[in-house]
């Protein structure tokens, strides 16, 4: 006996909980940002460990933005990974995350060689600042993956640039005639 009537309904693959890839994070952004979140998470216990500062004012400038990396990006991971995103009422998804990626990597940056050229040398502090160091490289490639692949996030509404007045005037009329008359 053959079936007569085939199931009419599908999987719906967005009902599960993981949305990747989705329309805000590909599968490289991804991975990008899961490298983000181990080594700034790396970066901050290590930088935790340390017991003993001459100056103590990069060690806390470090530790403010190594967490600060860590706990937002493991914040918009979660986010832009689930359907969490929608709820929130955010519709310029990729323009925040390219201007907070940019503006962590240079946090980052900064943090790192302050810290770097005010220590006590010891090893952790040094392998704070090697997973510092790190964590800006997987925060600039981010950076730089969305600008090769996707261009500015801000100009993606824009027109594009042309000068009007220099533009020919069409030669064809959109409408032909009908039966010989114009």
């Amino acid at each position: 006996m053959t079936e007569v009537y085939s199931p009419t309904t599908a999987p719906n693959p967005k009902a599960s909980c993981c949305l990747v890839p989705s329309e805000h994070l590909e599968k490289t952004p991804l991975l990008l940002k899961i490298a983000q979140v181990l080594l700034s998470f790396v970066a901050f216990v290590l930088e935790e460990s340390v017991f003993i500062c001459t100056s103590c004012t990069p060690l806390y400038f470090f530790e403010f933005v190594s967490c600060t990396a860590f706990l937002f990006t493991l914040l918009l991971l979660i986010l832009l990974s689930t359907s969490l995103y929608q709820r929130i009422g955010i519709t310029c998804w990729p323009q925040l995350d390219f201007i907070y990626t940019g503006i962590i990597a240079v946090f980052l940056l900064i943090s790192s060689i302050v810290f770097a050229a005010d220590n006590t040398g010891s090893s952790l502090e040094r392998g704070a600042v090697a997973f510092g160091f790190l964590a800006m490289v997987a925060f600039a490639a981010d950076f730089l993956y969305v600008l090769k692949e996707h261009g500015h996030p801000f100009k993606r509404g824009a027109p594009p640039q042309e000068d009007m007045e220099s533009a020919a005037p069409e030669g064809e009329k959109l409408n032909p005639p009908v039966n010989g008359t114009e």
